[in-house]
């Protein structure tokens, strides 16, 4: 069972020596691809200009640019909510970056007051993501909203 608090205390450890978000989520993609089983993925894509670009990941290589409304993740940043998936191929207009992934959960990060991108993690098992999965990457989610620093994103 993964422990979500443990994740959390990791990821202050490592927002002490850097807020920037490109190096800290770059340690949480690390951190959480680790800590996370039956993952193939696991990242961010943050606003840039109207869209969401390709951050920090763990994974095989994924798409760059994701226009909003547009698949799980431009979805989750249209409606502004988690977005939990048990199976993306009935998903309408999933976008398939890795035609391995079945499952998906997307959550949105807000920096002053707006949607500034989302965690994005994809599993190869159907239904991997559950309730808990929600909440405790919920609570890291509003935990790296209060601790990094968006100042050089492009919103």
């Amino acid at each position: 069972m993964t422990d979500y608090g443990l994740i959390i205390k990791q990821a202050e450890a490592l927002a002490e020596t850097e807020r920037d978000f490109v190096p800290l989520f770059s340690n949480i993609s690390a951190l959480l691809y680790e800590s996370l089983n039956n993952i193939n993925w696991a990242g961010f894509y943050l606003m840039d200009r109207g869209s969401l670009l390709l951050g920090p990941f763990q994974g095989k290589t994924a798409c760059i640019r994701i226009e909003i409304g547009k698949g799980v993740c431009g979805t989750a940043v249209k409606e502004n909510r988690v977005l939990r998936v048990e199976d993306v191929h009935a998903f309408p207009g999933h976008i398939a970056c890795d035609a391995a992934s079945a499952s998906e959960i997307v959550l949105p990060l807000h920096a002053g007051g707006r949607v500034a991108g989302v965690l994005d993690i994809d599993s190869p098992e159907k239904g991997r993501f559950t309730e808990r999965d929600e909440e405790g990457l919920g609570r890291l989610v509003l935990r790296l909203e209060e601790l990094t620093d968006f100042s050089r994103l492009r919103l």
